[in-house]
């Protein structure tokens, strides 16, 4: 339903004046939201919503599950009907969407997908291909025609601006002319960010971009959106990703959608100010007011000194008190506790090695994990690091090498696959009583309450395991790992299917253990806020360092040796 033009939207317009302000208003925005309601049966995700998205803004879409984030991003897009209310995008202006079919393009070749992102040009490009294989008088005025069109597109240049896409996104040159067909769900990814980057849309809005990208592409996606000039809207669970690239945060809330100037952390963090400022009922407006600014001076330094305020020219151009209100938004209550202070010994392992198929995962790994470690374990294949958790675990067996688990510890482990723990009817208050110790943790009341504070309250806690949903899943495995009171925790992916409110309550929960953790993650601010040691596994051994994650990948022997590694 989208209008792409004044007359139409002057039709629902009471009187000259208010089309007038609505045509100024069209005129200074790249794209504008008038009036949208969406409405599934007798639920109402939006309602009246009006908005407008700035040239030159970086908008990162947030919202609760199930709030509508990615059903906005559908009706931007226009693929996707609102039940009234239209959507305006600047005329001459083109749209670019991350395509979220990864099978959509099997047929055409890699190289010709991302060109394929630009859609006028490919058009221009394809018809004057046809043309030149029946080159005659009579077609010749017609492909002079489309050789202009196509120069002022720059279209000279796209297959190498499109073979230079591929490759800052892993894409080697060998796979170029590959069908789409025959790559791997990761690569085909990869292809299809390329394909919505490609030709300088003017605006770009992407569902989830940084997923299936390891942390040298999402750096590289993170420069190369903080010095896009054109419209970006984006929705994502990556905080260091929406730290590093939003000038705004939206919020979907209560069928709305508001902006706010500033970056997902000043958005949390000015939100959970503004929360315990409505708390304190006596306390005196205006030393709420000096809280709020001071709040405002100290991030606007932060922000002054980030990447995103010295590598772009659109820095956040206001931060004031009025934007700054509490969120509706719950927090599950993640609290990890342990039943006992481990000693010393926490693990010793010694010449591990693991391989799938004939394929080293790594090999001669060792490590002596000291008490209050927080292990980052990454690898470049993933099966490297679950296979290391599922041997620690007894669940797989390792092709050499030994390991012993210290006689104080106890240790809990979330698997990055948990479907076999959910495959009963059990009630959620029945599915988590298997995992109490004691009879006051078998009490329905103490259940319940637990699962309270997970976000599961009143019939919510009666559902059935098997039909949960992901996040859900994982919600209920962290409330079994909290009731084993652990020493050791052991994560394999353990932001996956969470929603940003539960991936932050986790983060702080883990910033604040006293224990020990080896973790594996996506979640670049979990990785650089939690770990205080990094190991990677290759197939040629293991790198052991004691420092925080950005050192370790900004770290240039360190980069060198990585090389080395997986050469």
């Amino acid at each position: 339903m989208r209008q792409n033009n004044i007359n139409s939207t002057a039709e629902n317009c009471t009187n000259f004046s208010t089309f007038a302000k609505l045509f100024i208003k069209n005129i200074e925005s790249m794209l504008t939201v008038n009036n949208l309601s969406v409405q599934f049966g007798k639920r109402i995700l939006f309602d009246e919503v009006n908005t407008v998205f700035t040239d030159g803004n970086i908008y990162g879409v947030i919202g609760a599950n199930g709030a509508g984030k990615s059903t906005f991003l559908k009706i931007l897009s226009g693929q996707m009907d609102p039940t009234s209310g239209h959507v305006f995008l600047e005329p001459g202006k083109r749209m670019s969407v991350l395509n979220q079919n990864h099978n959509m393009f099997d047929e055409h070749t890699v190289l010709e997908t991302v060109m394929m992102g630009n859609k006028v040009l490919y058009a221009v490009k394809k018809e004057m291909d046809e043309l030149y294989l029946d080159y005659n008088d009579s077609n010749a005025d017609r492909i002079g025609e489309l050789q202009v069109q196509f120069e002022e597109m720059n279209g000279w240049n796209a297959d190498s601006d499109a073979a230079a896409m591929l490759s800052n996104l892993g894409i080697n040159e060998d796979n170029h002319y590959t069908l789409m067909g025959d790559l791997e769900g990761k690569l085909k990814v990869r292809v299809l960010l390329a394909q919505a980057l490609f030709g300088n849309p003017d605006v770009l809005i992407m569902d989830e971009p940084t997923n299936d990208l390891d942390f040298e592409t999402i750096a590289w996606l993170e420069n190369f959106l903080a010095n896009y000039e054109n419209t970006v809207i984006v929705v994502s669970h990556d905080r260091h990703f929406l730290d590093a690239v939003c000038t705004h945060i939206s919020d979907i809330d209560f069928g709305k959608i508001n902006h706010y100037s500033g970056n997902y952390t000043f958005w949390y963090e000015s939100s959970q100010l503004a929360a315990k400022q409505r708390a304190q009922q006596n306390k005196k407006a205006e030393e709420k007011k000096q809280e709020l600014e001071e709040f405002i001076r100290r991030f606007s330094a932060n922000v002054a000194k980030s990447k995103q305020a010295t590598s772009r020219k659109k820095m956040i151009s206001k931060l004031n008190i009025s934007e700054i209100k509490p969120s509706s938004r719950r927090y599950p209550a993640i609290i990890f506790e342990q039943e006992r202070e481990a000693g010393d010994q926490i693990l010793n392992v010694v010449g591990l090695s693991a391989s799938v198929d004939g394929e080293t995962l790594f090999t001669g790994v060792d490590l002596n994990m000291a008490k209050g470690d927080k292990i980052v374990l990454f690898s470049k294949d993933s099966r490297a690091t679950t296979a290391f958790y599922e041997i620690l675990n007894g669940n797989q067996q390792a092709d050499s090498g030994t390991f012993d688990w210290g006689i104080t510890t106890n240790q809990a482990y979330l698997p990055v696959e948990n479907h076999e723990f959910f495959e009963n009817d059990l009630s959620l208050v029945d599915w988590l009583r298997q995992y109490a110790k004691t009879e006051e943790e078998r009490d329905e009341v103490f259940i319940r309450g637990f699962l309270g504070k997970m976000i599961f309250s009143g019939e919510e806690a009666l559902k059935t395991s098997r039909v949960l949903s992901g996040g859900e899943k994982v919600r209920c495995m962290l409330s079994r790992m909290m009731m084993e009171r652990a020493n050791v925790l052991m994560l394999d992916e353990p932001t996956n299917h969470l929603d940003l409110e539960s991936i932050t309550a986790f983060n702080n929960s883990l910033k604040n253990y006293k224990g020990s953790v080896i973790f594996t993650t996506h979640d670049h601010e979990f990785s650089q806020t939690v770990g205080n040691r990094i190991i990677e596994l290759t197939p040629k051994g293991a790198i052991d360092r004691y420092m925080t994650f950005d050192d370790y990948l900004d770290d240039e022997k360190v980069q060198e040796l990585r090389k080395k590694m997986y050469s």
